[in-house]
């Protein structure tokens, strides 16, 4: 059974940075994809950005260029480092895996629907 437990939340002064982590384990599929969510209070979740088995992204244009998703040599670890981050970003953090799946995330980020593995989340607080 697969599953996801993030790490690396915490609190942040406006411009600061931070690095939230995703460990994949009990599967061993060569293609997938994962994804960032987040959910503030009172608000959908939201996509935040994908990455394919490829190694192909696509951003949230909230968080473009200033957010920036990779998956660990063996690709079992997803990170998401979000940089100059503002109030706005503050939300819980949640990775999603879709597995297997060979569909590329070229110029498309996934709704929640799209995947079948969450995460419990993580709280990132920026004042």
């Amino acid at each position: 059974q697969v599953q996801l437990v993030e790490s690396g939340g915490g609190s942040v002064r406006a411009g600061g940075s931070l690095r939230l982590s995703c460990v994949r384990s009990g599967d061993s599929y060569s293609s997938y994809c994962m994804g960032w969510f987040r959910q503030a209070s009172g608000k959908v979740r939201e996509g935040v950005a994908v990455i394919d088995s490829d190694g192909d992204t696509t951003y949230a244009d909230s968080v473009k260029d200033r957010f920036s998703i990779s998956l660990d040599n063996d690709k079992y670890i997803m990170y998401l480092e979000m940089t100059n981050l503002t109030p706005e970003d503050t939300a819980k953090y949640y990775c999603a895996a879709n597995a297997p799946s060979t569909r590329s995330v070229v110029n498309w980020l996934p709704g929640p629907d799209e995947y079948n593995v969450w995460g419990q989340g993580t709280q990132v607080t920026v004042s």
